[in-house]
């Protein structure tokens, strides 16, 4: 049985921070990020897509763990917008894209990864599935190509990630990928009329050129 595989810190789930710094004379030329995998394709967000977020994020169980409690359509809208700017920011720091299936196209989550500065060699981590393509492997198909995108594009030294302690199936994922838990940290956050437990989880460059 699965239980939600949600974005791997709270933060992820909050309105994109630190928008409208985009700088178009530095857009000229750029591809945008994609990564695929043997099922997946990670593409940069478009507007559209925000009718597939928010029919996934309205479901009970991916509210479970989620600070919201219910999702609107502005909301939605405004969520998938702000990673549709970050994509013009400028040195680029913060990625998000959405997990599409290569053959139906269909969107089904999305993944990300963000710097702490732009001359940092840390990030972290966030992902989510819709809740009806869970235990299907595909939130820890994602995420093994934002960490080998973070190591290898990115030249990263240690990614990490945070997730809900009673999140088993995201703290699964990430054990899945290499990354191993380097602390609890008890009632560290506050949502839903309720403290929680969260784990960190962090792997290192070489760590993960071990794997290969």
């Amino acid at each position: 049985m699965s239980s939600s595989v949600a974005s791997g810190s709270q933060d992820w789930k909050q309105k994109p921070l630190q928008r409208g710094r985009s700088s178009p004379t530095n857009n000229k030329g750029d591809k945008p990020t994609k990564l695929a995998t043997d099922r997946l394709l990670l593409r940069e967000f478009v507007e559209d897509d925000w009718r597939a977020v928010l029919a996934y994020q309205s479901e009970a169980q991916y509210l479970k763990y989620s600070p919201w409690t219910h999702r609107t359509t502005e909301e939605v809208q405004d969520f998938v917008r702000g990673f549709i700017e970050w994509q013009g920011e400028r040195p680029r720091i913060k990625y998000r894209l959405a997990i599409t299936l290569r053959v139906e196209g269909r969107l089904i989550g999305n993944c990300g990864i963000r710097l702490e500065s732009a001359d940092s060699r840390q990030a972290n981590i966030g992902y989510e599935i819709a809740p009806g393509y869970w235990g299907e492997g595909y939130a820890s198909e994602a995420v093994r190509a934002m960490v080998a995108f973070g190591f290898g594009e990115l030249r990263l030294h240690r990614i990490w990630a945070r997730c809900v302690a009673e999140n088993v199936a995201s703290y699964r994922v990430l054990e899945k990928v290499g990354m191993r838990r380097e602390e609890r940290l008890r009632e560290e956050e506050w949502m839903k009329g309720r403290w929680w437990d969260i784990l960190v989880y962090g792997i290192l460059d070489y760590e993960w050129r071990s794997q290969a």
